[in-house]
């Protein structure tokens, strides 16, 4: 698999995995999971035929750790980023004291006003590091990157989960925990 497909194939689980398992007729358990013999299958199903390696391959060099294996292997989901109802049972955790979002200048009126909203996904994606907000603002044009008080936050009662690639996830963030560093 060159570097083209193995992009492919992981946009195509994405959307799967994350959003739309019905596509190609398997479900999510409620925490996400799908057995992996049952996700090849219904792949192959829908004209997308992908052995074992070829997907531990995508699962392994996927730069965002999207995705992740159960414990035994036998199973399969997305480490977050869901607009389907599912549960991770990522317990709470202390965060640094200062997480980052990236975002676009086009966004910033009602981020300032509303806060940031998980909008079509279950939860407020932030990262520990300046550098993945600028990629994650790059996607959607010109980005700005917004610091997050997260230790105000969580001394005021949010909560935040971070996902097996290192996502920090909240509910929300309100507009008096956030600035601008541009």
């Amino acid at each position: 698999m060159d570097e083209k497909q193995l992009v492919k194939t992981s946009k195509l689980l994405s959307r799967v995995l994350r959003h739309d398992p019905g596509a190609i007729g398997v479900a999510l358990d409620g925490n996400g999971w799908v057995r992996v013999d049952t996700l090849l299958a219904a792949l192959a199903r829908h004209g997308r035929r992908l052995s074992r390696a070829e997907l531990d391959r995508v699962v392994t060099t996927n730069d965002k750790r999207r995705f992740a294996y159960s414990e035994d292997g036998a199973s399969i989901r997305a480490s977050q980023g869901h607009s389907v109802a599912v549960d991770l049972r990522l317990p709470a955790a202390e965060p640094p004291p200062v997480l980052y979002h990236g975002t676009t200048g086009r966004s910033l009126d009602a981020i300032f006003r509303e806060g940031l909203r998980p909008m079509n996904r279950q939860d407020v994606h932030l990262s520990a590091d300046t550098a993945t907000a600028v990629r994650v603002g790059s996607r959607h044009g010109r980005p700005v990157v917004l610091a997050v008080d997260a230790a105000a936050m969580a001394a005021d009662g949010h909560l935040f989960r971070v996902s097996a690639n290192g996502v920090w996830l909240t509910d929300a963030v309100p507009p008096r925990y956030l600035r601008s560093l541009a």
